[in-house]
């Protein structure tokens, strides 16, 4: 063993890999990947997140009075699986106690006939009053428990509807607030307008959750950001609430219907309203407070888009936060290019025309009211949600039609091109569904406690811009680009990496930056990028793989890492090639940790979440990355191996 940068590395005489291994390495997990590839030619793996969606889907049924054992017991099951040592649950794998987590699952399993003396109950509720019980939840959190009447309504922040009437000038505007926020928050507004109570037919209660009861404490408001502008917020919030009662019904109902124009136009069939599942489960409640029969053909196509959200393992199941086909697609594509798959093949047509048939041409989605006069041509992350393209598919889907067949898919690609130009920002990055969606005065009101409510630029994001520019023949003489590589300069982190705001996380972030920037021709022995290279290198781990753990989010907590895992490993592999490094100590040491890492049929093994919906707040297991990342990542070290190139000619 050899230490360098304070951590122990296997030596060179331990670095080289048989030919053989990685050839049978990536067959296998080429042949594993193309079984799973859907008829229609796409790739759909299932999307883990935290106890809170499974959570959240049986609060839905109690709320609706339409409880349904069988799959509810399924849930349950999952969601005791998932309980952590420390009694209560985490927001993604091997993780610390979360209070929201926590009185959620609690609530659940409570709801679906758990004992509360049971033994897995009792450990919950001991955790959950020892950090100060239910009240120091969030503020979604809270919302449900106001929505089963189990907190009063000032618990949680101010929500009126009528501020969907303001004008695009006011402090507070929709459009100014993220996709996600803006199709979770307007049937959220109906809901708090109409106050409505759960039917709740089973009348579980949760007051044991609470060190002060409910009704008694005075203390839920929280300031979300510790800045004055919170505390200002917080005293606006107090002043503003007594008058609630005097604001005209008639200007509620108006908002009201603008808030229905708004989901009735978006509904997206079965996909749902955004397609995410915390504004489908709130358009659902929403229907049912204003009355709609369960027979009304709106309450039905948003209930069964929360239905298809459901994934079963015999007696466990939960519920994804999403659907992400196009997204899967996207990377399995580039996946099995780099593995070898020849023009022409059946995988690849197929996979093609699968992306191009989703490409989104004609609705002129939310983003258009930063970018009034672009032309539509993204990609969305779901089967279907063209009223929200984003940046960060349409980047992938382009470069991996532009290695499929440039030619053939032109017409696809330089729309997609023409659209991801169109939606730069101002400082020369790219959000992930809007322009210039960085008001970040907003992240201080009591309602923002998540910390995610606006999509600003980010580095991953624009990275993957700036490969797809770059692979498809744009260069610096090009505005779009040199603003991309200045803003890109810019983001780089003091110990020289780069923020993962979409994966995690700084390993996230540097892959994506130096795939880019190595596409772009710039000189990848320059500084900066050596000094990328080197906070690589430092963080490889003694097995020669590289893990980061999700609380790397919290800044005391960046240089976490609780054990090496499969996707995080290719993501550095991926990076020191880009860089160069094709023949370094550490990528081969990474390929090594690779091809010994425990797989199945071509599928690596990994618990670890490896994705991050909302930093801090939210996070993901894409069960695919295992397959997608190692695969290329093996596939590309033998190309550059065989070809004698040191550095790869993608994007990405």
């Amino acid at each position: 063993m050899e230490m360098l940068n304070g951590r122990f590395r296997p030596s060179e005489q331990s670095q080289t890999s048989d030919a053989r291994e990685i050839d049978g390495a990536i067959e296998e997990a080429n042949k594993w990947l193309s079984n799973q590839q859907a008829e229609d030619g796409h790739w759909a793996f299932e999307l883990e997140a935290d106890a809170t969606i499974p959570a959240e889907y049986i609060f839905i049924n109690h709320f609706l009075g339409t409880i349904d054992d069988e799959v509810e017991l399924k849930l349950a099951n999952y969601l005791r699986s998932i309980q952590e040592k420390h009694g209560g649950w985490p927001l993604y794998h091997d993780g610390d106690f979360n209070m929201s987590a926590s009185v959620k699952a609690y609530f659940a399993l409570k709801m679906v006939g758990d004992d509360p003396d049971a033994p897995h109950m009792t450990r919950a509720r001991k955790a959950i009053l020892a950090e100060g019980g239910a009240a120091k939840a969030n503020v979604f959190t809270r919302i449900s428990l106001a929505l089963f009447d189990q907190i009063p309504w000032r618990a949680v922040p101010v929500m009126r509807i009528e501020a969907l009437l303001l004008p695009r000038w006011a402090l507070f505007h929709m459009d100014k607030v993220s996709y996600w926020s803006r199709t979770v928050m307007i049937p959220l507004f109906i809901l708090a307008a109409l106050k409505p109570v759960g039917v709740n037919p089973r009348r579980v209660n949760i007051d044991e959750l609470f060190v002060t009861p409910a009704e008694q404490n005075t203390d839920y408001m929280v300031n979300p950001t510790g800045h004055w502008l919170g505390d200002a917020f917080l005293l606006v919030d107090r002043l503003i609430r007594p008058f609630e009662s005097l604001v005209p019904t008639w200007l509620t109902k108006r908002a009201i219907e603008k808030a229905l124009v708004f989901m009735k136009e978006r509904l997206n069939s079965e996909d749902g309203l955004g397609a995410i599942f915390p504004a489908m489960a709130n358009t659902v409640m929403a229907y049912h407070a204003l009355g709609y029969g369960k027979d009304h053909p709106d309450y039905q196509i948003a209930r069964k888009s929360i239905d298809k959200l459901l994934v079963f393992h015999d007696d466990w199941g939960y519920c994804q936060p999403c659907l992400s086909p196009v997204w899967d697609t996207g990377l399995a594509a580039h996946a099995v290019l780099e593995a070898g798959v020849e023009e022409g093949d059946p995988i690849l047509e197929k996979t093609a025309d699968w992306l191009v048939d989703r490409q989104i041409l004609d609705v002129r989605g939310d983003w258009v009211n930063n970018a009034p006069n672009l032309r539509p041509g993204g990609w969305a992350f779901q089967y279907w949600n063209d009223h929200y393209p984003d940046v960060d598919d349409t980047a992938v889907v382009v470069m991996a039609l532009h290695r499929t067949n440039p030619q053939k898919y032109r017409k696809a690609i330089e729309r997609g091109v023409e659209w991801i130009i169109g939606m730069q920002s101002a400082n020369g990055g790219w959000g992930a569904f809007d322009v210039d969606n960085d008001h970040d005065i907003l992240q201080h009101i009591p309602f923002a406690d998540h910390g995610a409510l606006l999509d600003p630029p980010t580095a991953d994001v624009s990275a993957r811009c700036l490969g797809m520019l770059a692979q498809c023949g744009y260069g610096r003489e090009y505005s779009v680009v040199r603003r991309a590589i200045d803003y890109l300069k810019r983001e780089q982190e003091e110990d020289g990496s780069w923020f993962g705001r979409w994966g995690n996380n700084y390993v996230y972030g540097t892959w994506s930056v130096l795939c880019a920037f190595n596409a772009i021709g710039e000189d990848m022995q320059a500084p900066y990028i050596r000094r990328a290279v080197d906070w690589l290198k430092g963080r490889q781990q003694p097995d020669g793989g590289w893990g980061e753990d999700c609380a790397s989010y919290w800044q005391h907590r960046r240089d976490e890492v609780k054990t090496s895992t499969p996707s995080q490993t290719s993501w550095a592999v991926l990076a020191l090639m880009a860089a160069g490094e094709i023949d370094s100590v550490a990528v081969k040491s990474g390929i090594e940790f690779l091809l010994k890492a425990p797989r199945e049929a071509g599928k690596w093994r990994e618990k670890y979440f490896n994705a991050v919906g909302f930093p801090r707040v939210f996070y993901l297991r894409y069960h695919g990355y295992s397959a997608f990342f190692p695969l290329w990542t093996l596939a590309r070290y033998r190309n550059l191996q065989k070809s004698n190139s040191k550095y790869p000619a993608h994007g990405i």
